[in-house]
């Protein structure tokens, strides 16, 4: 009797971690120290230690059931960016810049050429998100989970002056809210995605003329990454003073975390076009407008307040990072909560 013939494959193990050496060197900052492989990761503090009053910010959260339909269509090189994007955005949306971050994958079996593709995906979120990839971990767990099936988790930290957190405080009425379109469902609301729609090869692969391709392509779409948007922001001069990263919990539940007392979030549903996605979800399911909007992004990942000075120029630098930028409504004195009309 062996570690292999208990169901843990070492020299996998070993070949998995060759297989992504490549996809993670891509990611690595002036900061990071020592090779890859190390126990830990070693990342500098030279350039914090110049700021005035540093906060580190951290954020930690996975992929969800969204990996079921990885696990479907044998497609394992987009899950990564989803999971950086969840931990990212977090820090983004405070405020801060993402330095570096950990992944760690479960798996029944360990495919190095599968691991090897989920970890390209991660090293391409943290392209994205301009963090190092400094360290991870792979485990094999055999029966505990299934052979095909893995589970994939993040970690990230950031980094931002204490005087540029972004915490909602100054947030008063007449500020606009502006928000950043989505990619379509992101990571949330896959166990009503799967309810929905028939979690088969046959269903995900049937085109649909409404989504431009698949459902299962449309499905799958990774997250979008906001941190080269809220750094164009600030780099243009601009102060954000609330921001809403819309994830579990959708409009409803989000929206108002950025708020103060005494202030309340008006949306306009019409002030941006709903993706097709979520139209198909909500008819094919039965499932009411006000379920949909305390589910998913609706299209808008992130949703930001700023002063009514600042919004055409805000807008302008979220174009300049590439995203798309609607004006979607306002903050006025009431309930602290979110209103759609």
């Amino acid at each position: 009797m062996d570690y292999k013939k208990a169901g843990v494959d070492i020299e996998a193990g070993y070949k998995s971690v060759e297989l992504m050496k490549e996809h993670v060197k891509a990611t690595l900052r002036p900061e990071v120290l020592g090779g890859i492989g190390g126990f830990s990761g070693a990342f500098s503090m030279g350039r914090i230690k110049n700021m005035e009053k540093p906060v580190l910010l951290s954020g930690t959260d996975g992929v969800g059931t969204k990996l079921k339909l990885a696990f479907l269509m044998d497609r394992h090189d987009t899950v990564g960016i989803d999971c950086v994007a969840m931990c990212v955005n977090d820090v983004a949306c405070a405020g801060g810049e993402p330095l570096f971050f950990l992944d760690y994958i479960a798996c029944g079996k360990n495919y190095p050429e599968k691991i090897a593709a989920i970890v390209k995906g991660v090293a391409e979120g943290c392209r994205q998100a301009g963090a190092a990839l400094v360290g991870g971990e792979t485990a094999e767990h055999p029966g505990l989970m299934p052979e095909e099936e893995y589970d994939l988790a993040g970690f990230t930290v950031g980094v931002a002056e204490e005087r540029e957190l972004i915490t909602g405080e100054h947030i008063r009425e007449g500020d606009v809210l502006i928000g950043m379109a989505s990619s379509g469902v992101h990571s949330n609301g896959f166990s009503l995605v799967r309810r929905v729609f028939q979690m088969t090869r046959e269903s995900l692969d049937t085109y649909y003329e409404e989504l431009g391709g698949t459902l299962g392509e449309t499905l799958l779409t990774p997250t979008k990454i906001y941190v080269k948007a809220l750094r164009s922001i600030k780099d243009a001069g601009f102060v954000v003073k609330g921001c809403s990263h819309i994830t579990g919990g959708g409009f409803y539940e989000n929206i108002p975390r950025m708020l103060p007392e005494g202030i309340r979030a008006v949306v306009r549903k019409d002030s941006y076009e709903v993706p097709a996605i979520f139209r198909l979800l909500s008819s094919r399911g039965g499932i009411g407008e006000e379920m949909m909007y305390n589910t998913y992004n609706m299209g808008l990942g992130m949703v930001l307040a700023v002063s009514p000075e600042d919004a055409e120029g805000v807008t302008a630098a979220i174009r300049s990072a590439g995203e798309t930028p609607y004006r979607v409504g306002y903050c006025t004195v009431g309930e602290k909560g979110v209103e759609l009309c």
